[in-house]
């Protein structure tokens, strides 16, 4: 199993930037896919990006795509998120989330989230 804890949210301004993080304790981290998702108020979890084991491929929503860029560090046991352009309706709570790499499409593990505000 894999615990993961995200940091770095807050409050920025539209058009601003802000990185945040997630760390893994537990089984080797590179065991896993890691992925961000997202809920705004309201609204169902979203997807947002993913990465592979070693960061070679990642995979982004539309919404996010040209702004925000995922990456990991498998030595700190941490993925990252990195965003910019932010824009008011990237207001969510983020989640980080870990997939066995033999089973990519279960997001068996997730942190507890990181509020990110954008205001306008």
């Amino acid at each position: 199993q894999v615990q993961l804890v995200e940091s770095g949210g807050g409050s920025v301004q539209a058009g601003g930037s802000l990185r945040i993080s997630c760390a893994a304790s537990g089984r080797a981290f590179s065991d896993y896919i890691a992925a961000w998702f997202r809920q705004a108020p309201g609204k169902e979890r979203e997807f947002v990006a993913a990465i592979s084991w070693n960061g070679g491929l990642t995979n982004y929503a539309d919404s996010v795509k040209g702004r925000f860029t995922i990456s990991r560090d498998n030595a700190k046991n941490t993925v990252y998120l990195q965003m910019s352009s932010l824009k008011p309706e990237d207001t969510a709570i983020y989640y980080c989330a870990a997939a066995p790499n033999t089973r990519p499409r279960d997001y068996a593990y997730w942190g507890q989230g990181t509020q990110v505000t954008v205001s306008s």
